[in-house]
């Protein structure tokens, strides 16, 4: 708990100078971990979702869905690149709140059905055979 320990000591000593303070939460220790947090996240990402759609077109999930990532220009899986930028463009639209409407949006696009993610990485998602 090493950002938990590092914010509450800030926050004792700024109530402890007994002046009006301004408190960062964000410094070399808060930072580090969240560092941390983020490459084992992006490793995470990574690993079980650009490897797999690179080397067979789906994930776990896609495979038990019964649905596969191709890409456009040959009909076969994508390479590393365009399944890491599908992987990071999905990633970056959830964080940004309109994620919702990448997901929809392959409900009127037509004639791939391609959601944002898949229009950056030229690839659509078909049933797998």
């Amino acid at each position: 708990m090493c950002i938990r320990d590092s914010i509450d000591g800030k926050l004792e000593g700024a109530k402890q100078s007994g002046e009006t303070v301004t408190v960062w939460l964000l410094d070399g220790t808060t930072g580090a971990c969240l560092g941390i947090v983020l490459a084992v996240l992006l490793l995470a990402g990574v690993v079980y979702e650009a490897l797999p759609t690179a080397k067979w077109g789906r994930t776990l999930g896609k495979k038990l869905c019964g649905v596969r990532v191709l890409s456009i220009e040959g009909h076969d899986t994508p390479s590393f690149g365009a399944a890491l930028r599908r992987w990071l463009v999905y990633g970056v639209l959830g964080l940004l709140v309109v994620g919702v409407v990448n997901v929809l949006w392959c409900l009127f696009d037509r004639p791939w059905r391609q959601c944002w993610h898949d229009k950056a990485a030229h690839t659509f998602v078909a049933r797998a055979r």
